[in-house]
C-alpha cells in the first residue's frame, strides 16, 4: 500500500487539493456527511469529503479516499487481502492500509528524512512536519515515529478538561495539560495514554507557559506515576506542545532504577 501511494504521489504536480485529485479519474465533492469524514464511490467515480470538518482533516481524508481507489485498482493486493481476512476484520485492515497510503501521499519519506536531518527527532521536527504537510499533529506524529531510528516517544500535549474516573478519587478535575496523542519509534514498547497528566514542574508545562522551546534531561510522566528518564524536547505551538522523549538507557544492575523517581 505504501508503494502504491508513494508511486501515485510521485506523479502528482503538487500536493494541493486540485493536484491530489489530478492522478485519479474521479470527481471531488464536498458536502455535509454527519459523523463520516468521507467516502469513495467506485461505481460513479466520486470522492466525497465532509465539508464541516477541519481543513487538515479534510486533506487527510482526501488522501485516505484516494488510497481506497488505489487499493481497489490493484487486483493482486485486493485478492491477497480477501484471502487473508474476511468480514469486519477485512474492513479494519483496509481502513488501516488506507491510512498508511494517506500518510505516504501527504508525508513522503524524503520530507520526513529532511526534517529529521535538520531538526533531529524533536518536538520541532513534529511541528514542522504537521505544518509543511498540512496535516493534523497526530497524523504527523505517527508518520514521524515510523521513520525515527532512535528510541523516541513522541507526544502532542494540550490543555483539556479532566473528567473524574471511577475508582480514581485522587485524579483532579477541571482543566489541565494532558497528552492528546502519542506514539513511539519502532522498537519502543511504551506509550502515553491520552489524558495522561503533565505535572506542573515538567519541561512540557514550562514550554506551554513560557511559549519557549525547552530541551533538557527530564522524564516521561506515565499515568501510573512512574517516571522514566528521558531527554525531553518540547516545542510550543499555539495552545499545544509538540514533544519528543528520547529514552535513556536503563542503569546497570545495582544502580538506580528508572522507577526510583516515582
Amino acid at each position: 500500500m505504501r508503494e502504491l501511494a508513494s508511486a501515485y504521489a510521485r506523479g502528482l504536480p503538487g500536493l494541493d487539493t486540485h493536484s491530489l485529485m489530478s492522478g485519479l479519474d474521479a470527481t471531488l465533492t464536498f458536502m455535509p456527511m454527519g459523523d463520516r469524514d468521507g467516502a469513495y464511490d467506485p461505481e460513479h467515480r466520486v470522492v466525497l469529503i465532509n465539508s464541516r470538518v477541519r481543513p487538515e482533516r479534510q486533506r487527510f481524508t482526501l488522501a485516505h479516499e484516494i488510497s481506497h481507489a488505489l487499493l481497489l485498482g490493484d487486483d493482486d493486493l485486493l485478492s491477497d487481502l480477501h484471502d487473508a481476512y474476511e468480514g469486519e476484520r477485512l474492513e479494519q485492515v483496509i481502513e488501516t492500509l488506507c491510512n498508511v497510503g494517506a500518510a505516504a501521499i501527504l508525508m513522503p519519506d524524503a520530507l520526513i528524512d529532511e526534517l529529521l536531518a535538520r531538526f533531529g527527532p524533536s518536538g520541532r521536527a513534529l511541528a514542522e512536519l504537521a505544518r509543511r504537510a498540512d496535516v493534523s499533529a497526530s497524523s504527523a506524529l505517527y508518520a514521524l515515529a515510523e521513520r525515527t531510528a532512535a528510541p523516541v516517544l513522541y507526544a502532542v500535549c494540550a490543555v483539556a478538561r479532566l473528567e473524574a474516573e471511577p475508582g480514581d478519587e485522587e485524579r483532579p478535575t477541571g482543566k489541565a495539560l494532558t497528552v492528546r496523542a502519542s506514539g513511539g519509534a519502532p522498537g519502543v514498547k511504551y506509550s502515553l495514554r491520552p489524558g495522561t497528566l503533565i505535572p506542573a514542574e515538567h519541561p512540557v508545562a514550562a514550554a506551554l507557559e513560557t511559549h519557549l522551546p525547552i530541551a533538557q534531561e527530564s522524564y516521561v510522566p506515565f499515568r501510573s506515576g512512574r517516571r522514566m528518564p528521558a531527554y525531553v524536547d518540547a516545542f510550543p505551538e499555539r495552545q499545544r506542545v509538540m514533544v519528543s522523549f528520547t529514552l535513556t538507557p536503563r542503569p546497570a544492575k545495582g544502580g538506580e532504577s528508572d522507577e526510583s523517581a516515582g
